[in-house]
């Protein structure tokens, strides 16, 4: 795979990502990532164009590494079995084959099934999340608040997932790499550092969209250090991250630490019984 690089690439701020890595246990798996490509690409599952959904998937995998995010293997087996996939789709198929085409299996069919039960259970598994949060009478979303102001329906705000987060996060990239470089003295800044950098912003409203946390940041190593914030933030509970819709606007909710959140990475309350 062809390395594509985010932004020129400082060093001074690599060893501060090395000490902090960032765990993925809270976040989805490779055929979450896969449904997200195919959900934002509008493909039909069914015929799912492997070649395209190959490249992004490789990207997003790529990218996550890049973030010094802790990748699972199960991810570079899924990254394998595409390729496999490809390859074989690519393959010319023997004239005994091609004269009974209908006994054929396509390629792809054994991972839309796969695709297909995943996207069953995890619809039952939200189901269920939303009859919890019903009976709990937990935190009010913010597109309830909205519809009681407004007198109308408005569309429903959507939790954010990681795949999300790293698609809007590369078009921050992509937009910062069209700005003007600035000539700035280097500053490396701690992602416990830019957690309260970000949490002060957030105190001086109720929410902020998710590029405005971005807007101070003119290096590579700033935004990434601002993602992994952000990431952390999720993981402690400080904050909420909703998407106005599918491939929306996403803004951050900041909300009051909850008695049982997570520690922070590192931090030795988090290691007493």
């Amino acid at each position: 795979m062809e390395s594509r690089k985010l932004m020129d690439q400082p060093h001074d701020f690599e060893s501060a990502l090395d000490a902090f890595p960032v765990k993925l246990e809270h976040f989805d798996g490779p055929l979450d990532l896969l449904l997200h490509l195919i959900k934002k690409n509008e493909l039909n599952i069914y015929d799912i164009p492997i070649a395209l959904i190959t490249r992004q998937y490789l990207d997003t995998l790529e990218l996550m590494q890049e973030l010094n995010l802790d990748v699972a293997g199960e991810y570079l087996v899924m990254a394998a079995t595409l390729i496999h996939i490809k390859s074989r789709m690519l393959l010319p198929r023997p004239e005994t084959a091609a004269s009974a085409e209908g006994d054929e299996e396509d390629p792809r069919d054994g991972l839309v099934r796969r695709l297909l039960e995943h996207q069953k259970y995890k619809a039952a598994a939200g189901l269920l999340h939303e009859w919890e949060q019903v009976r709990a009478a937990q935190w009010q979303r913010p597109d309830e608040r909205v519809a009681e102001i407004a007198g109308e329906d408005v569309e429903p705000e959507l939790e954010v997932d990681l795949f999300s987060l790293l698609t809007a996060f590369q078009a921050v990239v992509q937009r910062a790499r069209q700005r003007p470089k600035l000539l700035l003295p280097p500053e490396q800044v701690s992602v416990e550092t830019r957690i309260e950098q970000l949490l002060e912003r957030l105190s001086e409203t109720e929410a902020c969209g998710f590029e405005e946390l971005f807007a101070d940041a003119h290096d590579k190593g700033a935004l990434i250090v601002t993602f992994l914030a952000l990431l952390e933030m999720i993981r402690l509970e400080l904050v909420r991250v909703f998407q106005a819709g599918s491939f929306g606007p996403i803004r951050v909710y900041k909300r009051p630490r909850p008695a049982g959140a997570p520690h922070p990475i590192g931090d030795p309350e988090g290691h007493r019984g």
